[in-house]
């Protein structure tokens, strides 16, 4: 018997009746030998550490446009406290924690340049539309390698459907999309308060009484929530007094820093980067690395432009409006 046999008998042992077991995977979109040591989804985890996507979400905006301070959050250590979530709290109810960190750790990689800010301009800008947990699975199945990471059903699954109104078919999908809430709302607050935007006595009193005044004592409370539930009832959710309390801190962030906030004081100019290079990347395509160019004719240029777009750090996406837009200083002045 080899390593990744004896882990998936191990996991049929110890793992909850509400988990997914890796040998009952439906399989990946190209089949391909197993790995004699790793699961299927261990395998997926790693290669999602390792590619150039999950790297790159270290450049790109959480919810500060480019932040120089060093302890703002990013994308990256957004899906990273996202993952640590997933992942306590699938110990806890006894998933399956790889497949639960593939997920967490691959949710966000098709997040534009200005987060959210970059992904509403490529939405209203193109004809075909454009959401980040779609861009994800682009990215695994089709960008990422040139031909994508080839993960399993489960995982691409739960990558999918972390956002918006989509339901994961496992569980540890729909404690992704809950971990990604939990994470989101508290750090958020951090930074908030960090950047001088709100104090902690700004929060709304009713939900910090029943939430915790601290970062993570709210944090610890949701986990406890969403772990009783599941034990209780064998459901993924986050409800009760814990819950609405949750949702309520969630609207008080939207009204008050996610949207018009000095937070978003660069926001147009954010907005006009992406603009700007949409318009010139479809006027000149051959402007694009070949990797890009070479699949217009298959996926057509408006999906191809925001596919080179989405992949973009902040700050290489503001490198590439300098250079194509701002005038170089021509030689020396004596």
């Amino acid at each position: 018997m080899d390593l990744r046999e004896y882990q998936e008998k191990l996991e049929e042992k110890i793992l909850s009746p509400l988990a997914t077991k890796s040998k009952d995977s439906k399989g990946r979109l190209k089949g391909e030998e197993k790995c004699a040591m790793r699961t299927d989804f261990q395998r997926d985890r790693d290669r999602i550490i390792h590619s150039k996507a999950f790297r790159r979400l270290k450049h790109k905006t959480q919810v500060f446009i480019a932040p120089e301070g060093d302890h703002y959050r990013t994308r990256l250590t957004h899906t990273l406290e996202v993952a640590q979530i997933a992942r306590t709290i699938s110990r806890a109810i006894r998933l399956n924690e790889d497949l639960t960190e593939a997920i967490a750790l691959g949710h966000d990689l098709g997040h534009t340049p200005f987060g959210h800010t970059g992904e509403n301009v490529l939405n209203k800008i193109t004809s075909i539309g454009f959401k980040h947990y779609e861009q994800s699975l682009r990215v695994v199945d089709l960008l990422e390698k040139g031909n994508g990471l080839n993960l399993t059903y489960e995982v691409r699954n739960g990558i999918l459907c972390h956002s918006a109104d989509l339901v994961a078919e496992t569980n540890e999908g729909k404690v992704v999309k809950l971990a990604d809430k939990i994470a989101y709302i508290n750090h958020d607050i951090d930074d908030a308060i960090r950047a001088g935007l709100i104090s902690i006595n700004d929060l709304p009193k009713e939900c910090i009484n029943i939430l915790g005044k601290g970062h993570s004592d709210r944090i610890n409370n949701m986990i406890v929530a969403v772990v009783e539930t599941a034990l209780k009832d064998g459901e993924i959710s986050l409800k009760g007094e814990i819950g609405q309390a949750t949702w309520e801190l969630r609207e008080f962030m939207f009204k008050n820093i996610y949207i018009g906030s000095k937070a978003k004081l660069e926001e147009e100019k954010a907005i006009r980067v992406i603009e700007e290079l949409y318009k010139y990347y479809m006027k000149n395509p051959h402007k694009m690395p070949n990797e890009f160019e070479e699949k217009i004719d298959q996926w057509g240029i408006e999906r191809v432009v925001c596919d080179f777009i989405a992949g973009m750090t902040d700050r290489y996406a503001i490198y590439e409006f300098t250079n194509i837009f701002i005038p170089s200083p021509w030689g020396h002045i004596y």
